[in-house]
């Protein structure tokens, strides 16, 4: 029997297919809709792909919330992200909104003013003090992923002014 006479058989196939998502789950952990995709990319065919992925869920090697949370915990503390820098990526990689929205919302909003003023002190260990130097801080904030005005609002605080010049 000849490699493409063998992937005829439906068997062979669905084993092909846990062999490939088998393979992606031993460099790093994925989401649903990432295997889903890979799956797509190797040309596996659909009802091959819903059977491995529904394997992969029940047997709980792919779970979205639990990746939904340590992405969210691991960005925090190792890159400083904020919310919505973190909602973004977990977006980008296909994560439901309700999963997202209960892995983000773990922190509540003094946590996340707590974090970034961790990050302004790191960056900023003396508080900026001209107008250039609080807008690189405040650029910093909104980069990592932290909302406008919670930014502004802890930068004020850690300049110790009511109000910029």
């Amino acid at each position: 029997m000849s490699p493409g006479e063998r992937l005829l058989d439906p068997q062979t196939r669905l084993q092909h297919a846990r062999d490939l998502a088998w393979a992606a789950l031993n460099r790093r952990e994925h989401t649903v809709a990432e295997l889903r995709r890979l799956l797509e990319r190797k040309r596996v065919e659909p009802a091959e792909i819903a059977t491995v992925l529904d394997e992969f869920v029940e047997g709980r090697w792919v779970d979205d919330a639990a990746y939904a949370r340590r992405f969210a915990e691991d960005r925090r503390a190792l890159d400083g992200w904020g919310a919505e820098r973190i909602e973004r990526r977990l977006q980008a990689v296909g994560v439901e909104r309700e999963l997202i929205e209960a892995a983000v919302g773990a922190r509540g909003a003094g946590d996340e003013r707590a974090a970034a003023m961790d990050l302004l002190r790191h960056r900023f260990p003396s508080p900026p003090q001209d107008p250039r130097e609080r807008n690189r801080a405040l650029g910093l904030l909104v980069r990592k992923g932290y909302e406008s005005e919670l930014a502004y609002d802890v930068l004020l605080r850690y300049c110790g002014a009511g109000e910029f010049d």
